[in-house]
Parts: structure tokens; C-alpha cells; sequence
């Protein structure tokens, strides 16, 4: 990064936790000078068959990191960001058509629906703007982490018509939309990266 001329820094911990999300942002601004553009993408997602499998700690663990964390962020994050900001946050067709296996991952996700648009309208007057991408089935650690079934990964995206699963580089262009004065009059959008699986 310091050869293309960027500045980045690592500060790793648990975004589940209220205090490093507000430290997280306390930090970035000291170090960076500020924050314009904010992207949630960090996400839990577990498979679970039935939901008297689905214990009361990993429900409370996917919308602590899912949903909480995006929240402690913002919150954070807005006081800092001058007009001409943006922030994106990660959906899922799963918001749209959920997954029986993935009750509370999808749930988080079209909490995470609601959050942005009424966000975005909250914010509009500050000149932030605030929209998600919602994407499909994609090749990351979390399908193989148990994010899927085991016995669904040879047939991950099969389903979609594209007939395959993205690669996480097909979604990379339509955050960099996002955050750019390219779409300077969008907000409260979700954009899907789904293979042809259509958001409502």
C-alpha cells in the first residue's frame, strides 16, 4: 500500500463489542485524519438446520456482529464525516429470500435493509449518503466455515441463473460506485450482485 501511496493501518479486535467499535473509529480519525467513507462488511453467518438447534449464544453472536456492530459504527463514524461522505453496508439476498438453514443470518440481513434505508433518510441533510450491497451466493470463509451446510458447498450457486457463485472481486466494483461521487444522487439503495436472483 505504501508504494501505491496509501496509508492503511491494522487494528485488529472483536466488533461485537461496543468499546472497540467506538475505539476503532476514535483511532482512524487520529491516524488518518478523518473518515468519508465507511463500509460494514464484517458478518457471521452459521448454518443451523431447525431452530431448536439454534442456541439463544450464537442467535445473540450473529445480530451482536451483524447488526450491532454497523449500528456502534455509524453512530460512531457520522459525528466525524463532512458532506460528500457515504456509507455501505453489506446486505444478502438472504434479507429477500432467506434460507431456512440460516435463520438468524438472514433475519440480521433484512434488519440490515431496514437500518440503511431509514438511515439514509436521516442523514440526507447532513450530505451523506447511505445505501448496501446485497450480494448473492459468493465464494468467502463463511460458506466453508460452515456458513453452508457441508453437503451444499460442490452445489453452492448452482441455483442462480448464472448457474455459479461470484467471486468476492465481482462485488468489489460495486462498493467503489458507492463510495464514489459517481453516484452522488444515490441513497437508500440496495444493490444486488446476486447471478440474476432479482431483489424485489
Amino acid at each position: 500500500m505504501a508504494k501505491a501511496g496509501v496509508k492503511g493501518i491494522a487494528h485488529p479486535g472483536d466488533i461485537a463489542e461496543e468499546e472497540f467499535c467506538r475505539e476503532l473509529v476514535k483511532i482512524t480519525v487520529a491516524k488518518l485524519g478523518g473518515i468519508d467513507i465507511l463500509v460494514n462488511v464484517a458478518g457471521k453467518q452459521t448454518a443451523v438446520e431447525e431452530i431448536a438447534k439454534l442456541s439463544t449464544e450464537q442467535f445473540e453472536q450473529t445480530y451482536r456482529t451483524n447488526v450491532y456492530a454497523m449500528f456502534w459504527l455509524c453512530k460512531a463514524a457520522i459525528p466525524h464525516m463532512p458532506p460528500g461522505s457515504a456509507i455501505i453496508n453489506t446486505n444478502s439476498i438472504h434479507s429477500y429470500q432467506p434460507s431456512p438453514f440460516l435463520l438468524d443470518y438472514a433475519s440480521t440481513k433484512a434488519a440490515i435493509t431496514a437500518f440503511t434505508h431509514a438511515l439514509a433518510k436521516q442523514v440526507i441533510e447532513k450530505g451523506i449518503r447511505v445505501n448496501g450491497v446485497a450480494p448473492g451466493p459468493v465464494w468467502t470463509p463463511l460458506q466453508t466455515s460452515g456458513g453452508q451446510p457441508q453437503e451444499k458447498i460442490p452445489d453452492l450457486g448452482k441455483s442462480v441463473p448464472m448457474k455459479r457463485p461470484g467471486q468476492p472481486a465481482e462485488l468489489a466494483s460495486v462498493y467503489v460506485l458507492l463510495a464514489s461521487q459517481e453516484s452522488s444522487f444515490v441513497t437508500g439503495e440496495i444493490y444486488g450482485v446476486t447471478g440474476g436472483m432479482h431483489l424485489p
